[in-house]
């Protein structure tokens, strides 16, 4: 999530050894803590892809004591202003939405009041994909063993592993391909360019004979 280290004395693990404790080792989420003054608005956004599930909690402690009519509103939205999830008077809640489309996501918190007022503390945790997903009722509707249900997480971080490769191979040929675009029409700028420049090269050395001779400065 978008938001508000030297050298190693020895050579660390391997890609595999890192995959590997990246697949068995449990997914982490670190829950996003700020202050939220009076009177402000603050956002946090992220790029998440396409048909994902997006779960949140979100907490907000109000330390006025209920003065100054402090109310907390939030608002969760894309990159066309689409509103996903909005809350007016937010305290403590939860959200979930599946995304449509690989988007820029955000996330706002505003806070109206009047008054001298302590800041609001926010604290924010956002899971997507693998990490959305509950295992426990999982296990519960399909009636899986505890060590069917770890098969079933690896298999999901597997696919997932599977398609961010996918969606990074796929951004790598559309940059390739932008490249190779913008390369073929500054080939081709820098050959009508050229053939201009010969061209008023070619017009100057006629129009200086003309003049000169007009002057009878040459034969």
């Amino acid at each position: 999530m978008s938001g508000w280290s030297g050298p190693l004395a020895r050579r660390g693990p391997g890609p595999l050894a890192l995959l590997f404790l990246f697949l068995l080792g449990p997914s982490s989420v670190l829950a996003i803590s700020f202050h939220l003054p009076v009177n402000s608005r603050k956002c946090l956004r992220e790029e998440i892809h396409k048909d994902l599930l997006v779960t949140g909690a979100y907490e907000i402690t109000d330390q006025s004591g209920g003065a100054g009519g402090l109310r907390t509103h939030l608002k969760i939205t894309d990159s066309a202003g689409h509103i996903l999830y909005s809350k007016e008077d937010a305290s403590k809640g939860k959200f979930a939405f599946t995304t449509e489309d690989y988007d820029m996501f955000e996330v706002c918190f505003e806070s109206k009041g009047t008054g001298r007022i302590p800041d609001q503390l926010v604290i924010l945790d956002m899971k997507h994909g693998v990490e959305a997903k509950n295992y426990e009722e999982i296990a519960k509707v399909e009636k899986l063993k505890p060590l069917e249900v770890e098969l079933r997480r690896l298999e999901d971080l597997s696919e997932s592993i599977v398609n961010d490769f996918a969606y990074m191979k796929k951004r790598e040929e559309e940059m390739r391909d932008t490249n190779e675009s913008t390369n073929t029409r500054v080939l081709y700028f820098s050959i009508f360019s050229m053939f201009c420049l010969i061209g008023l090269a070619t017009w100057q050395v006629f129009y200086l004979r003309r003049f000169f001779k007009a002057k009878k400065l040459i034969e």
